[in-house]
């Protein structure tokens, strides 16, 4: 029954997070995933928030659509969890950020600089869960569209109207092959080992090999760049690599760098959250990723 005038609706932040994520996502799983909590607890929520308005907010008949008054409330939901992000950055503190932030990293700054910005993270907010995701940045990006993930660690920027950037230091690429190795480069045929097929700096050194070297040039892509330094100092190949990740391997004479006349392009690499609400947190984390990296580049 709808509540008399006067009654006052007590729900709560958490029954409107769930209505939110079940908006957002379409279905109850993908809400509790996205929650970390489980599905009776997502479904208890949602009822005792219809209970609360005397409303039904979603038409089960047709999986979970909003109902007029479930759209109806989309709008002053956001608002109210938006209202929320800030009264625990500014009231509560850092110690009011209480729930699971989900991260995706690409594996360059996984290799680099991402214990630091973790130990950071936790450092400024010592009741967060985090959680990691390392994987290609295309992948990330879904992830980021898909609400899987709060903050994305990629190659960036990303064009899109409901995403925040927050660029980050780039990483060069340099050259480098098996110590001793001097007669190793592309242009005499070595093979190139380099980033996974499905990457940016895979496709833009491709197209830079075939118009430098012809359609003979060899590459061998890989999803591990640790495994790729391997690869270089076992003289498998040459690398066309991070310069930041090369330090160890160079300290300990297993790989040198070359100059075959050129460098591949810098990686680009941004900080990149939804805007919208709870969107208070995503906006510290990549500030704070921003300061972890320049102090890592100095």
């Amino acid at each position: 029954m709808p509540k008399q005038r006067g009654t006052p609706m007590n729900f709560t932040l958490d029954q409107l997070r769930a209505f939110l994520e079940v908006a957002r996502t379409g279905g109850v799983r993908k809400a509790a995933d996205r929650l970390n909590i489980t599905q009776p607890a997502v479904t208890a929520r949602i009822k005792t928030l219809e209970d609360t308005l005397g409303a039904a907010l979603f038409d089960r008949s047709s999986g979970m659509a909003l109902t007029k008054r479930g759209d109806a409330l989309l709008g002053y939901a956001e608002h109210y969890l938006e209202l929320g992000s800030l009264i625990e950055r500014d009231v509560a503190g850092p110690e009011g950020f209480t729930r699971l932030f989900r991260m995706g990293v690409s594996e360059t700054i996984a290799q680099s600089w991402l214990p630091e910005f973790v130990q950071a993270l936790r450092a400024a907010y010592p009741n967060l869960t985090v959680e990691i995701d390392v994987d290609i940045s295309r992948a990330l990006r879904e992830r980021l569209f898909e609400n899987k993930i709060d903050l994305a660690l990629l190659m960036g920027p990303l064009s899109d109207y409901r995403v925040e950037n927050v660029a980050l230091p780039t990483f060069d690429l340099r050259w480098f092959r098996a110590a001793g190795a001097t007669h190793a480069s592309p242009a005499e045929g070595a093979s190139v080992i380099t980033f996974a097929r499905d990457t940016r700096p895979f496709r833009t050194l491709k197209e830079e090999l075939l118009a430098r070297y012809g359609p003979d040039i060899a590459l061998f892509p890989s999803s591990s760049l640790s495994a790729c330094f391997r690869m270089v100092a076992a003289d498998l190949g040459v690398g066309a690599l991070p310069q930041a990740l090369a330090e160890p391997y160079l300290s300990r004479n297993e790989i040198e760098e070359f100059d075959p006349g050129w460098r591949p392009e810098a990686l680009t690499f941004s900080a990149s959250y939804l805007t919208g609400p709870g969107a208070t947190l995503g906006q510290a984390a990549a500030s704070l990723a921003l300061k972890t990296a320049e102090d890592f580049h100095k």
